[in-house]
């Protein structure tokens, strides 16, 4: 009954911007942290970013911090990810995670997961 569904991906030369959506249902959406995961060949799934249920704090990993912005829309039960100055090395699979817990515990052990969507960026 739990749906994760990410959508927006595709694309992108460097330098490029791109928006993800995470469409949600089947939970209390406003009472669930929300993460962005990514995955890129031969690599192990790392967190990008977490924002907790009331959207008052945000989380983002060294690789992106400045470059990645994450939002939320309870009203829309979906979370966004608003990625600007992309580089080759964020080519990968983004997934998205949710859970009734803090956001470091989210990024360490994971929650409910989305199916993904591609993001390449290349010239």
């Amino acid at each position: 009954q739990v749906q994760l569904v990410e959508s927006g991906g595709g694309l992108v030369q460097p330098g490029g911007s791109l928006r993800l959506s995470c469409a949600a249902s089947g939970f209390t959406f406003g009472t669930y942290a929300i993460a962005w995961f990514r995955q890129a060949p031969g690599k192990e799934r790392e967190g990008v970013s977490c924002i907790t249920s009331s959207g008052a704090g945000t989380v983002y990993a060294d690789s992106v911090n400045g470059r990645f912005t994450i939002s939320r829309d309870n009203a829309k039960n979906t979370v966004y990810l608003q990625m600007s100055s992309l580089k080759p090395e964020d080519t990968a699979v983004y997934y998205c995670a949710a859970a009734p817990r803090a956001c470091p515990l989210l990024l360490r052990e994971g929650g409910y997961w989305g199916q993904g969507t591609q993001v390449t960026v290349s010239s």
